[in-house]
């Protein structure tokens, strides 16, 4: 089965970490966003290409799971994958791992999903576009 996740790179900064000097929670968020925009970017069109559209996709639900912390001046790789489409609604997977020096081995740090809706400026609910939605339904997962 073919792999259709996303991989981009981010170093953690001095200002993503709080006073335990680990990232600060909130800023997962903020990872998953960079992995969602480059993965639409890259292989469907860019945000601001939707936006010209009159279209939103606000996040309606999110999810994160911590499994390990993220420290200043980390290399993270940011996993995204699109994992479900309806009419409205789209969504999101996420890891957030770090590579071991010691070993070479990825190490999971957080895992998530964001569910987004598309909405007109006015805020109503508005089917994801006819000439994206062939190239959103190339990133899903092969069913068996």
């Amino acid at each position: 089965m073919e792999d259709k996740s996303h991989r981009c790179h981010y170093r953690v900064l001095y200002g993503d970490t709080d006073a335990a000097a680990v990232v600060y929670n909130a800023n997962y968020l903020r990872f998953f966003e960079i992995g969602r925009t480059e993965l639409m970017r890259e292989n469907v069109c860019s945000y601001r290409e939707i936006e010209e559209l009159g279209l939103l996709f606000p996040v309606i639900e999110c999810y994160t799971r911590f499994k390990a912390p993220a420290r200043y001046d980390d290399l993270l790789i940011i996993e995204t994958r699109l994992s479900e489409l309806q009419k409205i609604t789209c969504k999101f997977t996420y890891k957030i791992l770090r590579k071991e020096s010691a070993t070479g081995k990825e190490l999971l740090l957080a895992k998530g999903h964001t569910l987004h809706a598309s909405i007109n400026r006015k805020g109503k609910l508005t089917p994801l576009p006819t000439n994206i939605i062939p190239l959103l339904q190339a990133l899903l997962p092969e069913t068996a």
